[in-house]
């Protein structure tokens, strides 16, 4: 494999974290890898809803820190929830620096959304539904008048080299043309911010390219996992047969709409206090009851927002829009959908993982403050704080180069392995059948003998890091024999008292636990 060499600090990813932690870095050196041009294909970008703050003169850190708490359903790491919300503030009033327009009153404070679960109307939004998008926007202009920042667009991750269990090495390839041979980069340290593992599953929020080859990069290294069986389904995605799947932002019902099904019944106030506003494990099981019983489950802002939706949430008027729906006088139809992934790499609370010399933020870490169910709009939040607290432990630990950095120049060649697409649809379609909403042994049993056949199918670095996610997520959610927040379990659906520990996993312990379990069975 060729080797380049550069005394940059590389960054994989091209989402919120990654380029947040690129300024944070400056003026270090640094190098982006990014499978897209910037501001596509991360998820950050299609986030809606906004970022979960305590702004409000009535509310408080410490409330939002009790909310974080109360919906990870007894795994979150109470200490890290503290800090996190503690810092909210501040990344609002950074990001507002940098120019990101947050919706504001006339009098010039902040426009709050409630979503589910939260005490308060606590979520920092722009134009609507378009935080997510405009949050990139403006730290891409940003980046493009930083010098030091370098960013290599078309590129993607598939392996860590490593040494003594110190990442020494990231091996890259051509995005675009998977057939290249990779190229190994060798930097000064390394911070993964590639995102989660919805793309994982069939019907997903997520871009195309998010399932889950960052953790089982990580993995495959030798990075603990933690929080693995932990994956959010957006209870609102719209069901109109797009891959991915629209959103129907959560802010939506936090403006009043409600769930009603084909007979126009209004379901969820039989199941949670809260009804529409229940936390999200509880209302996707909901929607996904409704699904299965055929009632074809249904998002209603007719009497709530009415025409007024076009102006308040232009993204999901657009998505409506080209899907025939005119949400002031028809209900939207919608199904729950592989959204976020709450478990991912381990991190301290210095952001480094298991491996020496390597950090990781974002979707693609397991912090612990999201425990087994995110509270809504706490995704943005914690790539913004550990983006930065990323930062200053590479700024700590790896000594600034003395000379300028030289600029990567690549020069992709020969022949490599891309992923099979038939195989990719195969894995996917597994997620969806077995390890969705609701979940039981016999189905996830059934999902490792696939995945497990589909590893020695496809050889390719890409889609065995795909691979790796998926028996990590499958495994952790045989082994949790309860249900607990977003981890529902049909054969053993009480939460258990005092388990609400978080589950730990090595890739090499769960091949081994994996073969066991199928030897057995066979």
């Amino acid at each position: 494999m060729k080797t380049v060499t550069t005394d940059r600090i590389v960054i994989v990813g091209a989402g919120l974290g990654a380029l947040y932690a690129a300024l944070k870095l400056a003026p270090r050196p640094v190098v982006m890898i990014s499978p897209e041009p910037l501001g596509k294909g991360a998820s950050s970008a299609w986030a809606q809803g906004g970022v979960a703050a305590a702004m409000d003169s009535g509310d408080s850190p410490e409330s939002h820190a009790r909310d974080t708490l109360n919906a990870g359903a007894g795994t979150v790491n109470a200490d890290v929830a503290q800090m996190v919300t503690r810092e909210a503030r501040d990344h609002i009033l950074d990001l507002t620096t940098m120019g990101t327009p947050f919706d504001r009153t006339d009098d010039g404070e902040y426009v709050l959304s409630r979503e589910a679960a939260h005490s308060y109307a606590r979520v920092v939004r722009v134009k609507g539904d378009q935080a997510g998008a405009e949050i990139m926007a403006a730290l891409i202009d940003q980046v493009a008048k930083t010098p030091s920042i370098q960013v290599l667009e078309g590129t993607m991750a598939v392996s860590l080299d490593t040494e003594d269990g110190k990442v020494t090495g990231i091996a890259i390839q051509d995005s675009n043309e998977t057939r290249s041979a990779p190229i190994m980069l060798r930097g000064a340290g390394y911070l993964l911010a590639g995102g989660g593992s919805g793309g994982l599953y069939a019907v997903t929020t997520n871009p195309p390219r998010i399932r889950g080859q960052v953790i089982g990069m990580a993995a495959r290294a030798g990075a603990v996992i933690a929080d693995a069986e932990f994956v959010q389904f957006h209870p609102t995605a719209m069901d109109v047969g797009e891959d991915p799947a629209p959103l129907a932002t959560e802010a939506l019902r936090g403006e009043g709409a409600i769930l009603i099904n084909k007979d126009g019944e209004r379901f969820m106030q039989a199941l949670h206090p809260d009804a529409e506003l229940a936390p999200r494990d509880v209302v996707a099981r909901g929607i996904f009851a409704q699904v299965q019983a055929g009632k074809r489950p249904m998002l209603d802002t007719r009497d709530s927002i009415g025409a007024e939706i076009k102006e308040l949430f232009p993204s999901v008027a657009e998505y409506c829009a080209r899907n025939g729906i005119d949400p002031a006088t028809d209900p939207i139809p919608v199904a729950p959908a592989a959204h976020y992934h709450m478990g991912g790499i381990k991190t301290d609370t210095s952001g480094q993982a298991t491996l020496g010399n390597l950090w990781v933020c974002g979707e693609a870490s397991s912090t612990g403050l999201h425990g087994a169910n995110r509270l809504a709009s706490n995704g943005l939040l914690e790539a913004l704080v550990y983006a930065r607290i990323c930062a200053e432990g590479i700024e700590a630990q790896i000594p600034a180069p003395t000379g300028t950095s030289a600029a990567i120049s690549l020069d992709f060649q020969g022949d490599g392995n891309p992923p099979d697409a038939e195989a990719v649809t195969a894995l996917r379609q597994t997620m969806t059948n077995h390890v969705g909403v609701v979940r039981n042994a016999e189905g996830l049993m059934q999902a490792l003998h696939n995945i497990a056949a589909l590893e020695q199918r496809d050889p390719s670095p890409s889609f065995q890091n795909m691979c790796a996610t998926a028996t990590l997520i499958t495994l952790c959610a045989l082994q949790r024999e309860e249900s607990r927040g977003a981890h529902e379990r049909s054969d053993f659906p009480d939460t258990l008292p005092g388990a609400g520990e978080r589950s730990e996993m090595t890739y090499a312990n769960a091949l081994n636990a994996r073969d066991t379990l199928l030897k057995e069975t066979t």
